[in-house]
């Protein structure tokens, strides 16, 4: 199934929200903005009128949505969608480089030290991805 060419929104019809399915998308008044009747989230409409990004202060990037005429579907931009890609790359890199160096240095205090630093490595992208994508 091939996905829906985004459609322009019109500044003058209600839509579904996008977070919440029981609430509607109401036109604000002399803006280019859409506000929720049941989550009080606003949103802005952008680039060229074909996307809607959510106003908040809450997330570390902005959530966007494009109308495909029925319902809303996410737009793929900004770095919040790269985040898990460059996680697992650190993740392999760890595995491939910091594994060979430990096995291969000599046993006592070092190898726990290795071992150490590797699980500290390794969470951190862990907690990038765990603060990008939560809610």
């Amino acid at each position: 199934m091939s996905p829906q060419k985004a459609q322009k929104i019109d500044l003058n019809t209600d839509y579904p929200c996008p977070c919440r399915r029981q609430g509607r998308l109401k036109p604000i008044a002399l803006t280019e903005a859409f506000g929720c009747d049941r989550c009080q989230q606003i949103f802005a409409v952008a680039k060229n009128g074909n996307v809607i990004e959510q106003l908040s202060t809450s997330y570390p990037y902005k959530r966007s949505w494009c109308w495909t005429g029925r319902r809303w579907s996410t737009a793929r931009s900004g770095i919040g969608e790269s985040y898990l890609p460059i996680a697992l790359g650190v993740v392999l890199v760890l595995l491939i480089v910091w594994l060979p160096l430990a096995l291969r240095s000599p046993s006592g205090p070092s190898i726990i030290f290795w071992a150490l630093l590797a699980v500290l490595l390794a969470i951190l992208p862990a907690i990038m991805v765990w603060l990008a994508y939560r809610r």
